[in-house]
């Protein structure tokens, strides 16, 4: 008989607090320790997005707030860290996603020239274990250096050789660091930490953690998406054979070149949430064989509203139903590194918003071409 599944709850872990960039002498963050002052006296900690400083405008992936962290040219990092509600056990196997993103201006001082920089250079984030705060004692996971200027999903697993009580989400170089360098990494929606099969293992009895209740009215928090139902296979063969799509013939990679964008029309959610509508699911059924079968095209889903509800709010839906739209796609089987998704609120209309047809027409999702081969 399968074990059940083992669900590890973070704290705060789509990092809500007050907006503010990091000051000295001001760590506290809800849920969490900032390393700062443990590691570095004088550096500043980290920041809290979206703000409006350092030039950095990205909405929210998951809810209102965001955590933002740099590595500098004097070899000074930062880090978060908070106490487990359970350990990590050694030997098990376990997975966490979470949501990350680079700035391409994020403007600070720099150490060395004392002068603006732009703490734009691509930085990695590693995961630590430990049994003390903001201790790298066990590295359990890195990414790839965060080239995405929109939202992607990233997935870790790691197996752990002994159990272990803290983790900690560091910004850092990539290695080998030939020189230090200045750089920038936005990090959101954590999930759940959760206990998986190792290599070998019977799959899991999975516990589903409650969620609660969506509310999406203006000025509300929007919380996660809802998990979508697969409604196909994915194809074990074939997969690099042309596709023509059934519905959005603009989908025809003869016609695609970099920087396109493509509206996803006849894809509907139900009213003021990010619930897909099943009846967009063979719309989505063609955006799903397109990128099963051009695995060389990378795009970012991208999320709009009319101009009626708050900033805040259109910012929260549009980026709510962009990665809605790209969960659905990673859940069938596409790529996660494939994929990106940002929330573009109301600040790119192509209608009139005076108009409720021109309001309709901006209330849209789209899929933009980031790279293609040619």
């Amino acid at each position: 008989m399968a074990v059940g599944q083992d669900t590890i709850r973070l704290k705060n872990p789509s990092f809500e607090d007050i907006p503010r960039r990091g000051t000295p002498g001001y760590t506290q963050l809800s849920g969490w320790t900032d390393c700062t002052l443990y590691k570095f006296t004088g550096e500043s900690p980290v920041d809290i997005h979206p703000g409006k400083f350092w030039n950095n405008n990205l909405p929210a992936s998951d809810k209102k707030t965001y955590l933002g962290m740099v590595v500098r040219d004097n070899y000074t990092w930062e880090s978060v860290t908070q106490l487990l509600e359970k350990p990590l056990q050694a030997g098990k196997c376990y997975t966490l996603s979470l949501n990350l993103a680079k700035s391409n201006i994020y403007i600070s001082y720099s150490h060395i020239t004392q002068k603006e920089a732009n703490y734009n250079t691509p930085i990695v984030l590693r995961i630590y274990g430990s049994n003390y705060p903001c201790h790298e004692t066990v590295l359990l996971a890195e990414s790839d250096p965060v080239k995405n200027e929109s939202w992607q999903i990233y997935s870790f697993d790691f197996m752990p050789k002994s159990d272990l009580n803290y983790i900690t989400f560091q910004a850092f170089y990539k290695v080998p660091i030939m020189v230090p360098y200045n750089g920038n990494i936005l990090v959101d929606g954590c999930g759940y930490i959760l206990q998986k099969a190792c290599p070998g293992e019977p799959p899991l009895a999975v516990a589903k953690p409650k969620l609660p209740p969506h509310k999406s009215r203006p000025n509300k928090k929007v919380d996660p998406p809802k998990t979508q139902k697969p409604i196909a296979d994915v194809p074990s063969k074939n997969v690099n054979k042309p596709y023509n799509p059934k519905i959005l013939k603009e989908l025809n990679r003869n016609n695609l070149k970099k920087g396109q964008i493509i509206e996803i029309k006849n894809l509907l959610f139900k009213a003021d949430t990010f619930t897909i509508e099943k009846a967009s699911y063979p719309i989505l059924e063609d955006v799903y064989q397109f990128l099963l079968h051009n695995p060389d095209v990378i795009v970012e889903v991208g999320g709009h509203t009319n101009n009626i509800p708050s900033e805040d709010y259109c910012n929260a839906l549009s980026t709510a139903r962009a990665k809605a739209v790209t969960e659905y796609l990673i859940q069938k089987g596409v790529n996660p590194a494939k994929i990106q998704f940002k929330g573009y609120g109301k600040s790119k209309p192509i209608a009139d918003n005076k108009t409720a047809s021109g309001r309709l027409k901006n209330q849209r999702v789209e899929l933009k071409i980031l790279s293609i081969d040619s």
